[in-house]
């Protein structure tokens, strides 16, 4: 024990204090345990948020309609989709100011976070789910789920601008939902957890050992370190509690993993299914799924060349027609999940009407590596719907200003994020 404390000394200065203290806590998913500061609304089916991004985009021309407003014709992406019209929205010439980078951008889709000078000095910061998970994710068993329906990267991003992995399989996410663990199994979680509050407990003693070398603004800095380590120890506490608790039962047989890269509306489908059961069973309330630039051939009639080489299409007619082939059949999927959660009644509301799902990618042209004019639907989640809200291709409105109104849906008071400029859109109202 004194070893630890003199190696933590060694490296003591302002950035290493922090960063040291943060490493000591060690685990990703600490980070997406922060405790709840804002009040959670006391209605008894509470709100929902699950975001769908693809890292390829989708097909400008074959998503967004021609007209703006309530009387839109429907795209090609959208002509199966006219039974959920009323329950979702379509924005256009949107996207996150200071955002650029082509494939890079991926860090951003639901950070906002600005590329400013370049990759290398790029620093990221918490995610739009990560930021709803912090303050109201207490209350389930689960403060998020962040998935990957193809790798292990994700947009979710903890406070410090770290990527929070994510889990890639369907059938492990199932188990981590709905499988009891065996008594040896919560015996080793209670320990981990009661591990990691000691850990806790010694870099408190001795960053409060080093408090009187520090100067005035970093003893605020540290100060607040020592609050969020104290409201740490308290969901510690509170996940102990979880880990004896029996997890629920669902009317469902576990997933399978068979389908391949070559079949990514198939993985989605799977990973659906048990996003639909983690909601109604309030076993989480904030849900990512990711999925990752993949260069197989999808298994879709009429399609023979790889997702990723057809993405980058040139303007090329036969390869513009394979890719929307495959952007089509990724649509539907997401189009059948939010039909599931409208038939799942809450109370004298749908588990939809509770839910923000939102559709989005980082690349508004995947081809050309442009992250203007990102494609983004909204679902659910109480709002009024039924429209195209069409904004200016050429100067986008800011992505964010959309991100700060789903926030104050979900009950937090807030009044901007990151690069916005207002606090609800335009036009765009709650139902």
């Amino acid at each position: 024990m004194p070893r630890v404390q003199t190696a933590f000394r060694k490296k003591l200065d302002r950035r290493t204090l922090l960063r040291g203290a943060g490493v000591a806590l060690a685990l990703p998913w600490l980070e997406a345990m922060q405790p709840a500061f804002a009040r959670e609304s006391a209605e008894a089916s509470p709100r929902r948020f699950v975001a769908v991004s693809n890292a390829l985009g989708f097909h400008a021309a074959h998503l967004f309609p021609e007209q703006a407003g309530a009387d839109y014709e429907p795209s090609p992406y959208l002509r199966g989709l006219e039974d959920l019209r009323g329950d979702m929205t379509v924005f256009s010439g949107v996207s996150h100011p200071g955002v650029n980078g082509g494939h890079q951008a991926e860090a951003s889709i639901l950070t906002a976070a600005p590329m400013k000078g370049g990759a290398g000095s790029f620093k990221n910061s918490i995610s739009l789910d990560q930021l709803m998970a912090k303050h109201l994710g207490g209350e389930t068993r689960f403060p998020s789920l962040v998935l990957n329906a193809t790798g292990p990267s994700s947009p979710s991003y903890t406070e410090n601008g770290s990527m929070i992995p994510a889990l890639q399989s369907a059938s492990g996410l199932f188990a981590k939902l709905f499988v009891d663990d065996s008594a040896e199994e919560q015996a080793k979680q209670v320990q981990r957890l009661r591990e990691g509050r000691s850990i806790m407990d010694i870099v408190t003693e001795d960053a409060h050992s080093l408090e009187r070398d520090l100067g005035a603004q970093d003893r605020v800095k540290l100060d607040a370190y020592f609050t969020s380590v104290r409201d740490l120890e308290l969901r510690l506490a509170a996940n102990e509690d979880w880990v004896k608790r029996p997890k629920p039962k669902v009317d469902a047989p576990p997933p399978t993993d068979d389908a391949g890269l070559n079949d990514l509306a198939a993985r989605e489908r799977t990973f659906f299914g048990v996003i639909r059961l983690a909601l109604e069973t309030d076993s989480t309330r904030f849900i990512t799924l990711h999925s990752d630039g993949i260069g197989d051939v999808q298994q879709v009639a009429g399609v023979h060349e790889g997702y990723h080489a057809l993405s980058h299409h040139g303007l090329d007619a036969g390869k513009i027609e394979q890719l929307g082939r495959v952007e089509k059949t990724l649509i539907d999927t997401w189009a059948d999940f939010l039909r599931s959660l409208k038939s799942s009644e809450q109370g004298s509301a749908t588990l939809l009407d509770r839910t923000m799902a939102l559709l989005t990618s980082n690349l508004g042209n995947a081809s050309a590596h442009d992250t203007k004019n990102m494609p983004v639907l909204l679902a659910g989640g109480g709002f009024r719907h039924g429209q195209h809200l069409a904004f200016d291709r050429k100067d986008n409105y800011p992505l964010p200003n959309l991100y700060v109104q789903m926030l104050q849906r979900m009950g937090l008071e807030t009044r901007s994020f990151v690069t916005s400029t207002a606090e609800s859109v335009a036009g765009f109202e709650t139902a």
